[in-house]
């Protein structure tokens, strides 16, 4: 199995090393004595580098079942199902964006055959009223740029040229993130709603006021901290930058939104996704 799937990656121009897991998690007490060993994941996908560049890491529990669903060659995209032994299935869409190789879990609630209805999975519901609202050709829809929207990696941005900002803030060189992602960086930012969170490299999702409070202090000092909204509604214009991805320049308001992957289970299968 490992031998075939490396194979299928090499179809898109890609570099793979699939190999079963054989180290279990273990959780440690503070004298590092083992408590328990933990049951490991029955799939792990990830993007590393070595003294080649960059290649897919696939390691699968010995029960789990890995398959190549459709290879794009042109298209440098390909998509993997995994099934464990209680017939739990995880996709995940694999492929080259601009600079550099990426693994998207896409959503369990999704009817996915093929690479197109991942790529399809992957676009939120806001970006599919655009695409309907400007009468996108099906052709124009997996661009980066359109009428609709632009995209940059795992964000979408939804022309809203319209809105108005006069009596709010707007934020210069912010950083939209998802979790432990490389951040894309904005160079005009305003938010509207959202819960005001506490984010440091330990909590990059954020501590609310009362979880900061209830945060020993000496962890309070330990770290460098930076107040942002979390689940508020962004609009951004200017230049968005990102070390993975060609700036784009937006010349009016655009709102921004995320793709579903963030709905999937099989995220937490997913250590690399930008």
């Amino acid at each position: 199995m490992e031998q075939l799937l490396e194979t299928q990656f090499e179809k898109m121009g890609a570099r793979a090393k699939v190999a079963l897991e054989t180290k279990w998690p273990e959780t440690r007490s503070r004298n590092r004595r083992v408590i328990r060993r933990e049951e490991p994941q029955p799939i792990r996908v990830n993007v590393l580098r070595d003294g080649q560049g960059e290649y897919f890491e696939v390691v699968r529990r010995k029960d789990t079942r890995v398959q190549i669903v459709e290879v794009r060659k042109a298209d440098r995209h390909l998509l993997l199902l995994a099934r464990d032994s209680h017939d739990v299935k995880s996709k995940f869409l694999c492929g080259h964006d601009e600079r550099a190789w990426f693994v998207a879990a896409i959503p369990e609630s999704a009817t996915v055959r093929n690479v197109q209805d991942a790529k399809d999975a992957l676009k939120p519901q806001a970006v599919w009223e655009s695409i309907r609202a400007h009468n996108l050709p099906e052709r124009q829809r997996d661009r980066r740029w359109n009428k609709a929207f632009v995209r940059q990696g795992e964000w979408f941005f939804i022309p809203r040229p319209k809105m108005r900002f006069e009596n709010l803030p707007v934020l210069r060189s912010e950083p939209i993130r998802r979790g432990r992602g490389k951040p894309h960086v904005c160079q005009f930012l305003c938010r509207l709603g959202g819960e005001q969170v506490r984010v440091c490299g330990k909590f990059p999702n954020g501590l609310t006021a009362d979880e900061f409070a209830r945060l020993d202090p000496l962890e309070r000092q330990r770290h460098r901290w930076r107040t942002m909204a979390r689940n508020a509604r962004a609009f951004v214009k200017g230049a968005i930058r990102h070390p993975d991805h060609k700036t784009i320049w937006l010349s009016d308001w655009h709102e921004v939104v995320m793709n579903t992957e963030t709905q999937a289970q099989a995220m937490r299968h997913v250590a690399f996704l930008d």
